[in-house]
């Protein structure tokens, strides 16, 4: 028994050509070039040591962009204008971990941006603060 065969619902008119690749001599046929730039040539020279950043500390930028920063830079300096953790801002900008501490690093030592840890909450309430919650609720 053999399988099925399958049918194109929209049949097309005429198969479309496979692209041959250049003759020598020739140059490439001009398209979207997909050579994304080193990860080194983002961060520049990384002599300097790096600041302890976590995922989840939270940066705050203090400035505008200065007309020398990178573009990558000023990207983090915009998007910092509320405080955003290192995760998210590695995801809005597309980039490893790594690179954005990098960047964030130099932002710290110019001292462009803050880095602070996040709040976090306790499991449990104050004993003495819902006692006198409760004292103040049967006053009522």
């Amino acid at each position: 028994m053999t399988p099925p065969q399958r049918r194109r619902r929209f049949p097309t008119s005429s198969p479309e050509p496979t692209p041959q690749p250049p003759q020598e001599g020739q140059d490439a046929p001009e398209g979207p070039k997909k050579n994304p730039e080193r990860l080194y040539v983002i961060t520049g020279p990384d002599g300097a040591e790096r600041s302890e950043l976590d995922l989840v500390t939270l940066i705050v930028a203090h400035a505008d962009p200065p007309p020398s920063a990178t573009p990558e830079q000023a990207a983090l300096l915009r998007l910092c204008t509320a405080p955003l953790s290192v995760a998210e801002l590695s995801a809005y900008l597309s980039l490893p971990f790594s690179v954005v501490t990098v960047l964030l690093t130099e932002l710290l030592t110019a001292e462009l941006v803050t880095a602070r840890a996040p709040v976090i909450r306790q499991a449990l309430a104050d004993r003495s603060l819902l006692e006198a919650v409760m004292h103040g609720l049967q006053r009522l």
